[in-house]
């Protein structure tokens, strides 16, 4: 079987928060990266947080079985000053893992600097920087909104450049 050939790798890839959860689903090439959907789940300050991560765990359990999600990946958030928004960021990273195990997806992390590296080639990159290598490297006319939908590609985009790189490493062991 030629490379050409290799069954594409579906991502999806997820910005987590938990009143605004980006994603973005990128079906990766040998050569190539394609946006397929993006979005944001939005849930409201005024439900309760148990409700609010079964709205974002049904939607990312929904997106990984509509697309046949290969790989879920995260975008590893560290905060330093605010508590309560690293502790409902984190409940969010659980659940969106629940929903992957459910679904038998591995789940990968990256920090802001991989992605940022792994995209734009600087892993201090801005925020409009990362927008249009985004925008460039999926071939969209115009950058994705909102951030968040944008933030999503970029960690589907990191897992599709850093896997390709482990693949070609594999291959000539």
């Amino acid at each position: 079987m030629s490379h050409r050939d290799t069954k594409p790798l579906i991502i999806l890839g997820i910005d987590p928060g938990i009143a605004n959860t980006g994603y973005g689903v990128v079906e990766s090439h040998a050569n190539r990266a394609i946006s397929r959907a993006y979005g944001n789940i939005r849930t409201s300050a005024q439900t309760a947080s148990e409700a609010r991560l079964k709205q974002i765990h049904d939607e990312v359990a929904r997106l990984i079985t509509e697309f046949a999600i290969d790989v879920v990946v995260l975008e590893d958030i560290f905060f330093s000053k605010n508590v309560s928004s690293a502790f409902a960021v984190g409940e969010v990273k659980g659940i969106v893992k629940l929903a992957a195990a459910s679904a038998g997806c591995p789940v990968t992390t990256y920090t802001p600097s991989q992605i940022k590296q792994a995209v734009v080639g600087y892993g201090r990159a801005t925020k409009t920087q990362m927008q249009r290598m985004v925008q460039a490297l999926l071939r969209l006319k115009q950058v994705p909104r909102p951030d968040h939908a944008a933030d999503a590609l970029a960690v589907a985009l990191c897992h599709a450049r850093s896997y390709k790189v482990l693949e070609l490493r594999e291959r000539f062991r």
